[in-house]
């Protein structure tokens, strides 16, 4: 399967976000890519930076404009595209989504994100109630693709049932950056950490990982910190956890690559981790905490 990751940065204007999301489908598309993902919220700033109420407008519902307009550039190109919308799904109730496109333009299925932080500048608590579509992959026709969105990454365990319920790749559209105020030895550390947990989902799962980030730095609109730094490094890894591709930290790109999507039946032959896991002991996962 051709797939192609869509790095950009954003303006506060969504016409030209938009514009050039689309320009970067079709180049992914004149590639031979079947399958572009794209990051996170990716028609807007990410606005999650402050908890400002009239920011609420900017979520639009599903079926919407965006499904409307991406799905007809993917009946045009003939590609799956994975969305990232800020859903409004009733007044007052709202949510993070992803949402697959199939060739044919319709919406094959959406995931809204289970997992919500609530750290200085990613206020997304005040925004997105967490999802309630569980954690299961959507059937397209390039495969079945296990969906997740940025914060569920840290989480072996979605990875985990994603894996269970058939996924054959997992997906994370993701917003995730460096305040200027850390040092360079922390800013490194985290970047590590972020990508050394998602290899290890692919290695646990002998699954593909995609990972698409945004980058460039966005201001905080309330002054109170420097803004984000997004740190880009999109990537895709193999089934062994090894990176078949990553994108640079401080510029937008545009990459389509083939994976194989039958070497985890190899990968899984060889490392029998599902075989081996010991299911009987692990009903203590449900607990919050053990003492």
């Amino acid at each position: 399967m051709k797939v192609g990751i869509v790095q950009q940065q954003n303006t506060a204007d969504t016409n030209v976000n938009k514009a050039k999301l689309t320009e970067s489908i079709r180049v992914c598309a004149a590639q031979g890519a079947e399958l572009v993902v794209l990051q996170e919220l990716h028609n807007n700033l990410y606005f999650c930076q402050t908890e400002d109420t009239q920011l609420f407008d900017l979520a639009e519902t599903i079926p919407g404009p965006s499904t409307d307009s991406y799905g007809a550039l993917a009946k045009e190109l003939g590609v799956v595209i994975v969305l990232s919308l800020f859903e409004k799904r009733a007044p007052g109730l709202y949510h993070n989504t992803a949402v697959v496109l199939e060739k044919d333009g319709t919406i094959v299925g959406k995931y809204r994100k289970m997992h919500i932080p609530d750290d200085p500048a990613y206020y997304e608590k005040f925004y997105f109630t967490p999802g309630d579509l569980g954690f299961k992959p959507i059937q397209t026709s390039v495969g079945k693709l296990g969906v997740l969105v940025c914060w569920d990454q840290w989480y072996p365990e979605a990875a985990r049932l994603m894996a269970m319920a058939g996924a054959e790749v997992l997906i994370y559209p993701t917003a995730i950056g460096w305040e200027s105020t850390d040092t360079t030895e922390e800013k490194q550390r985290q970047l590590d950490a972020w990508v050394t947990v998602q290899r290890g989902h692919a290695v646990a799962n002998g699954l593909p990982v995609i990972s698409v980030n945004r980058t460039g730095h966005e201001p905080d609109p309330s002054g109170q910190t420097n803004g984000i730094q997004f740190w880009g490094n999109s990537f895709i890894a193999g089934p062994q956890g090894e990176l078949l591709t990553v994108l640079p930290n401080d510029s937008e790109s545009v990459t389509v690559l083939e994976i194989d999507k039958e070497r985890t039946e190899s990968v899984r032959r060889w490392w029998p981790f599902f075989r081996d896991r010991r299911i009987d002991s692990f009903g203590d996962l449900t607990e919050r905490f053990l003492l």
